[in-house]
């Protein structure tokens, strides 16, 4: 019982220290309440976000019972897995047609008797927008139909109803510009609609597309293509069968046996949600295996967040309940003074972590679940899919609540101890006693910082990632022990710097135990920052480095996709200079060839002509990577050495095919100066000179010798090839030339499309043929959907036979959001770290300042003195976080590199560069603009003035 009254004696007293301190107490409980705040949102965020099977189930059939779909192979018998991931045919069972086309199943004499179908069939067509023509898809899909809802929702407007009819998902009608009540027209068939409705799918919310009435698109459509040659028949063959069990029975799994010996896979609600034993199904009794996938790194994951949220809760609100404890030793001694043992001195303090620690708790859940609620929407349409239901799990959310609290006690920890420790004569005089500090500490962090850069690297070159990962932790550590002796040692800065920076340092050297847990718990955020951002953006230079460009950035090209097509490329060039933000002259580009054309589609073998480079032998010609010997010779190259031994124009000319301007094997194009400005970049007069006088540009140096390079052709004529038959009379011959030609610096070797340039003249004096191909157009900009939509119109009305191609760069990974998720998370730790420090110097040292403005310091002084205070605190964190944080990055990359060296050595023209980039943007960013800002606002929001306090006495 006396245990009992001693704690309610040590809860009240806290609470009534924490309503008098109004001010610490917001601080302390706000600490508290972010990090469950944010966890609280996170897990329900995670739970309604991620689907039930119920719900997965409905996303793909709606409310129907089941989804039946040919597996393509004829009547042959398949054999499933009960939720449909996996199927094979029976090994005892016939085998399947092969290449010839297997007979279509009557899916009506598969489904059970008495069950109701809807069917679901996508087209991929163009059709006409506000700002063009845009590729779309079109559904044939009842979606008045009740058995879709869940799988397609309408949002505004109304069904088709009628054969003319159509709704349009939203991100259709926004990238297209179109509204309800807008008519679009199919290009091809001709066929029009009205847009009745638009509607969503909610698991994939960023679709775009049109739904029809079934047989109001692909029937016309093919009737069309049959009455008119010149229309492209649809390309439609995914056909679903959307199915309502007879009765209410549902499809179970006898029946969904029965439709597997037809060749025909289904995915049942009934069965996926209560499947049969492993006995019962064929798949697995056959040998067949299902995915199993674990939650071990997703846990591993939740773990280290939550570990690290407490962590940073101690940290920052540590210092504040010993501030507290400090300002309030008065009461503590007069309660040893009464009689009051240790224990009961630790319980008051222990108790006001308890209080704080309950209202941040329920404070932040309560937030947590409000803002969930209120953020839905965004929350929604940034993962692109909508929740289910809102899930909410009071045991997890109580769990969340439950650290909190601990976390509040935990932070009175270490100052209950202090405060206990201390006698009754200091605790009523205010004395601190004589305090000295470990020299154990920072040697053992030296000792654990140099141990975990060596564990780690060790790591990185082994391919251990656990060993990476333990000694970045340990060195972690090590650096959070040196960090009193660091923030000891800045008093020692400010001996030359004016009063209020060097009372700032003095300040936080004097009361290293309220600054150092501050600078530890941004070293702490600010590392893990750096290392995923140092390691972000190592791996987003790897990518652009291994991009290859179909384009030269910065320009867009118009290419013919037939020869017939050829007359249609003046409109779309016109098309093109009209809407893209095209920065400059186009150069319009021909393709060349001996003999008959290669582009005409010939029956007969050798029908065409062949035009070749022919590539000398011997060192700076053949790329040492290929043949031979290469594996040899990859397995002694360090990195380095193989990036550059792929960089040279011999290695490089293999990617040179893969680019939108590919016409050909030998890629050499007709063109003129303005192609090498446009497209090629090439700023010297010598080339222009060279083309004017009718010598070719070589772009890649490995095919010239001596200035020269061999062109041969081989002039084969097709019998039906008649005009040019006639020019050329007799049999099929060959021809080797030896040209001479400026060869330009290796560095163009890799321009995407292009090995070599010739003169028109050129051409004629050589006896090939030439013809207009496309032109290239310099881009302000990458051609936005509207300017796409724009110029394919023009192509379209032209006869639909020109090509727009764009280079949109390496693809995105999203990793630009996620540096500046994370800088701004490191930014918001630190600024609360320095404002809490800042508020608990100004609380601590209020006798001083009230000193300072007695002798007569400016009102200023006040200010300057707590934006100092903050950016030293920041400043000091940030430098040392970024330290710490590069010691993972670097370790990973190295992982990185093991593995891109052994899969060089087995490959090796795979690229085996590995880079390390700094992410100085975000180090900028958290070393320079926050301490500044943090500063700043600290000046901003401290008074000028101190109250005259009363002398004791």
């Amino acid at each position: 019982m006396s245990v009992l009254t001693g704690w309610r004696a040590a809860v009240r007293i806290a609470r009534r220290d924490a309503l008098r301190a109004k001010g610490r107490s917001a601080l302390v409980v706000a600490m508290i309440a972010l990090p469950v705040l944010g966890v609280t949102a996170a897990d329900v965020t995670y739970r309604s976000y991620t689907p039930t099977t119920a719900e997965t189930l409905t996303a793909g059939m709606g409310s129907a019972d089941a989804v039946f779909r040919s597996a393509g192979i004829g009547a042959v018998p398949v054999e499933q897995t009960p939720d449909n991931t996996l199927w094979g045919t029976p090994p005892d069972g016939p085998a399947s047609p092969g290449d010839s086309a297997p007979e279509p199943v009557d899916m009506r004499t598969v489904l059970p008797k008495g069950a109701r179908y809807l069917t679901e069939q996508p087209v991929p067509a163009e059709v006409t927008t506000r700002h063009g023509v845009a590729n779309t898809e079109i559904v044939e899909l009842r979606t008045s139909d009740p058995a879709v809802r869940g799988k397609v929702d309408l949002v505004k407007g109304s069904h088709p109803a009628a054969g003319n009819e159509v709704v349009a998902t939203e991100r259709f009608l926004e990238s297209t510009g179109l509204r309800v009540g807008s008519r679009t027209t199919v290009r091809g068939p001709g066929l029009t609609y009205t847009i009745t409705g638009s509607v969503e799918l909610p698991s994939d919310l960023g679709r775009k597309a049109l739904y029809a009435v079934p047989g109001t698109v692909i029937a016309p459509w093919k009737a069309a293509a049959g009455r008119d040659k010149t229309i492209a028949p649809p390309n439609a063959d995914d056909l679903t069968w959307l199915v309502e069990g007879p009765a209410g029975a549902g499809i179970r799994w006898a029946d969904v046996l029965a439709a597997n010996r037809r060749g025909v896979l289904v995915l049942s609600r009934q069965v996926a949600l209560d499947p049969p034993p492993n006995s019962e199904v064929p798949y697995l009794t056959h040998g067949g295996t299902t995915y199993s996938g674990g939650s071990e790194e997703l846990s591993t994951a939740l773990v280290t967040v939550v570990a690290m949220a407490v962590l940073e809760i101690v940290l920052l609100a540590g210092p504040a309940f010993a501030v507290g404890a400090r300002r309030s030793r008065r009461q503590l001694g007069l309660v040893g003074a009464n009689g009051g043992d240790r224990s009961q001195v630790r319980a008051v303090v222990l108790a006001g972590g308890a209080v704080l620690g309950s209202v941040g708790a329920v404070a932040g859940t309560a937030a947590g679940l409000g803002l969930t609620v209120l953020f839905r929407p965004l929350i929604e349409g940034w993962t692109g899919s909508r929740f289910g239901a809102l899930e909410i799990r009071p045991w997890e959310l109580l769990a969340v609540a439950a650290i909190g609290l601990v976390t509040g006690i935990l932070s009175a920890l270490a100052p209950a101890i202090v405060a206990g420790r201390q006698s009754v004569l200091e605790s009523l005089t205010g004395r601190r006693g004589t305090r000295r500090n470990s020299r154990v500490l920072p040697l053992a962090g030296c000792v654990a910082l140099a141990a975990g850069v060596a564990v780690a690297v060790f790591g990185g070159t082994t391919g251990d990632t656990s060993l990476v990962a333990g000694g970045s932790v340990v060195a972690e550590l090590g650096v959070l022990a040196c960090i009193p002796v660091v923030v000891g040692s800045l008093g020692r800065l400010g001996a030359r710097l004016p009063l209020s920076p060097r009372m700032a340092l003095r300040d936080a050297s004097r009361n290293r135990g309220r600054t150092a847990p501050a600078v530890a718990a941004v070293m702490a955020a600010v590392a893990g920052t750096v290392a995923v951002a140092t390691y972000t953006s190592s791996v987003m230079a790897e990518h652009a480095y291994d991009h290859m460009p179909a384009l030269t950035p910065g320009t867009a090209a118009l290419v013919a996709a037939d020869p017939s097509f050829v007359d249609q490329l003046p409109r779309a060039r016109a098309a093109a200079e009209q809407n893209l933000a095209t920065s400059g002259g186009r150069a319009d580009i021909g393709r060349v060839w001996a003999g008959s054309d290669c582009g005409v589609y010939y029956e007969e073998e050798n029908g065409c002509g062949t035009l070749t480079l022919v590539k000398p032998t011997g060192k700076g010609h053949n790329c040492p990577l290929q043949g031979k010997g290469a594996r040899k010779l990859a397995e002694g190259l360090s990195a380095e050495a193989h990036k550059e031994l792929m960089r040279t124009p011999a290695c490089t000319d293999q990617y040179v095919t893969a680019a939108a301007l590919h016409m050909s094997e030998s890629n050499i194009v007709v063109g003129d100066a303005a192609l090498l400005a446009t497209y090629v970049k090439l700023d010297d007069p010598a080339a222009t000179e060279a083309l004017a006088a009718g010598t070719p540009v070589l772009l890649n140096p490995a095919y010239a010798k001596n200035g020269h390079v061999t062109l041969k052709a081989v002039h084969t004529y097709n019998p039906r090839d008649k005009e040019n038959r006639k020019l050329h009379p007799g049999e099929a011959r060959t021809t080797t030339d030896r040209l001479k030609v400026y060869v330009a610096p290796a560095k163009y070797a890799a321009t995407p499309g292009i090995r070599m340039i010739l003169p028109r003249s050129a051409v004629e004096e050589l006896g090939l043929h030439t013809e207009d191909y496309g032109s290239v157009f310099p881009v302000a900009h990458t051609p936005t959907d509207a300017e796409q939509q724009a110029v394919s119109a023009a192509i379209t009305q032209a006869g639909d036979g020109v090509h727009l191609q764009t280079e949109n760069g390496p693809e995105s990974r999203d990793e630009d959001l996620i540096l500046l998720v994370l800088a701004l998370f490191a930014g918001v730790v630190t600024l609360g770290a320095a404002a809490i420090t800042t508020g608990l110097a100004k609380a601590d040292a209020e006798a001083d300042l009230t000193t300072l403005g007695a002798v007569g310091a400016p009102p200023g002084v006040r200010r300057s003195l707590s934006g100092f205070q903050c950016v030293v605190v920041a400043l000091t964190g940030v430098l040392l976080g970024a330290v710490a944080g590069i010691v993972p990055a670097v370790a990973l990359r190295l992982v990185d590199l093991r593995e891109a060296m052994a899969s060089m050595r087995k490959e090796p023209m795979d690229s085996a560069y590995t880079p390390i980039v700094m992410p100085w943007e975000t180090i900028g960013l958290l070393a320079l603009v926050v301490p500044v800002l943090a500063g700043l606002l600290a000046a901003a929001f401290a008074g000028s003035r101190s109250a005259l306090a009363r002398r004791a006495g």
